[in-house]
């Protein structure tokens, strides 16, 4: 089995995200067939057609660009905001999905899990990322769903899952996140 390449994608961008350490408690649990590397969303311009119109393409959305086109799959981790997904999720997808013709979300193999200290998990925000997958031909995948209620109570001091019934729910979806990434990711 050749190992995935798989970008993780923070919504987050506080430095004390419990959406960061809920992925890298995930990172700890899945099968070596998965090679994982964070792509910061947080330095990326509000995407504006005319910079990439004119030839003022921020370097930032070049890297972040060219990092993505070469990944198999994308994990995003995030919190729910307003019900939707937040503003730094969304503006990744638009910078990835431009110029016109030339996304580089096209047939990548996407997860989505939602982490909130609240008690829904990020439904809302875990539904608004899947609807914007879809747009983008990015093989999401339907289940397990993963909405992480409750996310504070679940984690020590430490950072880590302080519990098994948690740590089980995470290696169940990351497992099966790596069967459907060998399964769907770009040949």
């Amino acid at each position: 089995m050749t190992t995935k390449k798989i970008a993780v994608l923070i919504g987050s961008l506080r430095k004390d995200s419990i959406n960061r350490k809920f992925a890298h408690e995930l990172i700890a649990l899945a099968p070596a067939s998965l090679a994982f590397e964070f792509v910061d969303i947080g330095g990326l311009a509000l995407y504006n057609q005319d910079l990439d119109d004119e030839g003022q393409t921020p370097a930032a959305w070049t890297a972040f660009r060219d990092t993505m086109a070469k990944v198999d799959g994308v994990l995003i981790v995030s919190p729910e905001y307003n019900r939707s997904m937040p503003a730094s999720v969304k503006n990744a997808l638009d910078v990835g999905s431009r110029p016109a013709g030339k996304s580089i979300w096209s047939g990548k193999a996407g997860g989505v899990v939602t982490v909130s200290p609240g008690g829904v998990g990020g439904f809302g925000a875990n539904h608004a990322i899947r609807q914007s997958l879809v747009a983008l031909n990015v093989a999401t995948m339907p289940a397990p769903e993963a909405y992480i209620g409750g996310a504070t109570k679940m984690l020590g001091e430490d950072g880590k899952v302080n519990n098994d019934q948690t740590r089980e729910v995470l290696r169940k979806f990351i497992t099966a996140y790596a069967a459907w990434v060998d399964k769907n990711a770009p040949v």
